[in-house]
Formats: structure tokens, C-alpha cells, sequence
């Protein structure tokens, strides 16, 4: 499976940041829409970030209250890992293991396209390893 597949699936589109907004309007949008992560694009629409729970909580942690009064840019992560609509689920999971990262952006040709979750990731894997069961067992009985 590649990840082109994932995003077609997909019933919602993609939902972003600007790095001058707060992140109280960052953590409403992650919890409004039920995400862990939101890609963070420029006044151009090019990728720049990725600012997740994690970022959030992190900077509590060295923020206290004030994280209240800083923007997304201030807590961002800005090495963003990515993956090609076209590359196989297996190398974006790789990717994530890897970095430790759950989420993962999708550029194609230079633009930022979606967005993959390691659940995403796992739900995939676990529609494989149905399929192959099935055939296996068609196999078993036809012998």
C-alpha cells in the first residue's frame, strides 16, 4: 500500500497552522478536530513546521502560563521529516520509528498534500494482514 491510498480515504481536508497563531488557537484545533498534530504553512502555503501535543506540553514545561501568550513559530518543530504521496506505507512507518515521531506530512512536488498518523500507519498494516489471512485461508481450503 502507498500513502496516496491512506489520503483518499480521507473524509475530512487538510487542516493547518500559520506560524503567527496562538497556540491556545493551535490546542482548540487539535482537540476540535481530533488530531495530534497540525502541519504549520507560510503566507505561500509552504510547509515551514509541525506543531504537535507534544510541543504543546513541552512548552509548559518550560514555559509554565506564559505558553498562553507565545505563537505556534515559538514552539513549532521546524525539522520537518515528510514522505512522498507515492512512497510505500512501510517506508513512512520506517520513517517514524526512526525519528519517533506519530505524524508525518505528505509533500508532493515541493507542496504539502496531508497528512499521515501513525494510526493511519497501523490501520493499514492491520488491512494487510487481513487480506493476507484471507487468502491464506482460501488457500488451506481449496487444498
Amino acid at each position: 500500500m502507498i500513502i496516496k491510498d491512506i489520503l483518499k480515504r480521507r473524509d475530512r481536508g487538510l487542516i493547518t497552522n500559520r506560524p503567527e497563531d496562538t497556540i491556545e488557537a493551535a490546542a482548540m484545533l487539535l482537540a476540535s478536530h481530533n488530531i495530534g498534530a497540525l502541519p504549520v504553512r507560510d503566507g505561500d502555503g509552504d510547509l515551514i513546521g509541525v506543531i504537535s501535543e507534544r510541543d504543546i506540553v513541552r512548552g509548559f514545561a518550560e514555559h509554565g502560563g506564559k505558553v498562553s501568550a507565545l505563537l505556534v513559530r515559538d514552539l513549532m518543530t521546524r525539522d520537518v521529516v515528510v514522505c512522498s504521496p507515492n512512497d510505500d506505507i512501510k517506508h513512512a512507518r520506517r520513517l517514524m520509528k526512526q525519528r519517533h515521531i506519530r505524524h508525518l506530512p505528505v509533500v508532493d512536488d515541493g507542496r504539502l498534500c496531508g497528512m499521515i498518523s501513525s494510526r493511519d500507519v497501523m490501520e493499514s498494516r492491520l488491512e494487510e494482514t487481513k487480506l493476507e489471512r484471507d487468502v491464506l485461508r482460501d488457500y488451506a481450503i481449496a487444498r
